[in-house]
């Protein structure tokens, strides 16, 4: 009875907070726009288990692919959240290494000093570089004083990178440091005793034993960043194009409930999908292993 509880409670967690959100969400992702509060008209009716089948209409998933301002959101997502999932991992990686090779008095300090900013509200924070990046900002007024003429950063992509990639840091340094932290130094002591110079002690034995804590990393920063709405509406500006902007968009300004939940449903599947390769990999590698 305990072992059913215990598995269980994560099993009715996922189905009230996830599975029967997202059905919600995908009925009506199978409904009409209308003028009226909800904005949408139910299409399908569940008394009828053949009438409900001949009822799907996917009439909304198909105008998706066939507008380019949706397709156009969906693939600069992609790009945008790539870039910054790879640039903080470039940045969290030498913090990570350094964290977990310093004395042990010292790590939960580090650790502490990296979990800090998450004491501060989020979009506190991102504000906070708007102060930075603006054109009187705080960055530029620091570049005039070395004749460097002010440089055009805030409404531009690049400030959508630096705000991801400041804003997710702590998710990719945490799981990294967790991985590294864990290698046996003797494994190291041994490479070195064999005459493996440092660099290829890194790339042979402590990358990839860090590789569960680069692909944790990595889905923690990429899947939020793939959605994001703060960091690009108020750093990126008009002309930034997310997805997440855009869902936004369909919901609260055009009002257009079923074509909201079409692309939010879509999002999901093109998150999950390298989840579920990943997880599918992972269970080859282990089978292979027996």
């Amino acid at each position: 009875m305990r072992r059913w509880i215990v598995i269980g409670i994560p099993y009715l967690w996922l189905l009230v907070l996830f599975l029967i959100p997202f059905l919600i969400v995908f009925k009506i992702s199978l409904s009409d726009t209308a003028s009226a509060m909800p904005p949408y008209t139910p299409v399908l009716d569940f008394s009828n288990l053949w009438a409900f089948f001949s009822q799907l209409d996917f009439e909304n998933y198909t105008f998706l692919f066939s507008d380019s301002l949706y397709t156009n959101a969906y693939w600069s997502s992609l790009k945008i959240a790539g870039i910054s999932t790879f640039l903080t991992l470039l940045i969290a990686y030498p913090i990570a290494y350094g964290m977990a090779r310093a004395p042990k008095e010292w790590q939960p300090l580090l650790v502490m000093l990296v979990i800090l900013p998450f004491w501060t509200s989020f979009l506190i924070r991102v504000y906070a570089w708007i102060g930075i990046l603006k054109k009187e900002g705080l960055l530029n007024l620091f570049l005039s004083n070395f004749g460097i003429d002010p440089l055009t950063i805030h409404n531009t992509v690049y400030a959508v990178y630096i705000g991801i990639v400041y804003s997710y840091l702590p998710f990719m340094i945490l799981p990294l440091y967790a991985s590294l932290e864990k290698i046996n130094n003797s494994l190291l002591e041994a490479a070195q005793d064999l005459g493996s110079p440092p660099w290829k002690t890194f790339w042979q034995v402590t990358f990839p034993l860090s590789i569960p804590g680069v692909l944790a990393g990595c889905f923690l920063v990429f899947i939020p960043a793939m959605g994001e709405f703060v960091i690009p509406d108020l750093l990126g500006g008009s002309d930034t194009l997310m997805i997440g902007k855009t869902l936004w968009s369909e919901f609260f300004s055009n009002r257009d409930w079923p074509i909201a939940s079409a692309v939010a449903v879509l999002l999901l599947f093109i998150l999950v999908i390298p989840i579920v390769l990943f997880q599918r990999n992972q269970q080859h590698q282990r089978e292979a292993v027996r």
